[in-house]
């Protein structure tokens, strides 16, 4: 008898032999598949509810941080409650708010301590009257002039200025 000799065909050189080839192997049973299916729909239908556990656990961390807050509020409250019991602490904010001071005590209230006052534009406002050296019909009929020959809009102008004038 007579053989006839096959010769194998060489593999693509293209595909990449170690991927292609698990990928080829692969086999999928029944079994395999259904529970692929319902590893996914427990999670389809798990993850809402985890959402919705997540935005709770945040809530709560909000509201106790909220309540934490209101809690060393209402401390500082009980302390102040506190302070207004001892005597000592009422006899101080009376003499220290509202000047009152014991029969037969001399009180000092100082009313100018030295400080020069200040206008609202920062500058100190002076105790000396002065005066302008500026001759105000000058000044009026040079208004009416430029009032009448601008073509300026009015935010745009400014007073003149005179010679003498500070």
């Amino acid at each position: 008898m007579a053989r006839t000799l096959r010769s194998a065909s060489p593999a693509p050189a293209a595909e990449a032999p170690g991927v292609g080839a698990w990928f080829r192997n692969l086999q999928l049973s029944g079994f395999t598949v259904t529970i692929f299916l319902l590893i996914v729909a427990g999670l389809v239908v798990l993850a809402p509810s985890l959402r919705i556990l997540v935005e709770q656990r945040q809530q709560i961390a909000e509201l106790e941080r909220a309540v934490a807050e209101q809690q060393a509020a209402v401390d500082e409250l009980e302390t102040e409650i506190d302070r207004w019991q001892d005597p000592a602490y009422i006899e101080a904010q009376a003499r220290g708010r509202l000047l009152y001071v014991y029969p037969g005590d001399i009180s000092y209230l100082v009313i100018d301590d030295g400080l020069t006052a200040q206008s609202g534009d920062g500058q100190p406002i002076s105790d000396e009257i002065q005066t302008t050296r500026v001759e105000w019909t000058r000044a009026l009929l040079s208004s009416f002039v430029t009032a009448g020959l601008t073509d300026l809009p009015a935010d745009s102008l400014v007073s003149p200025a005179f010679e003498g004038a500070q």
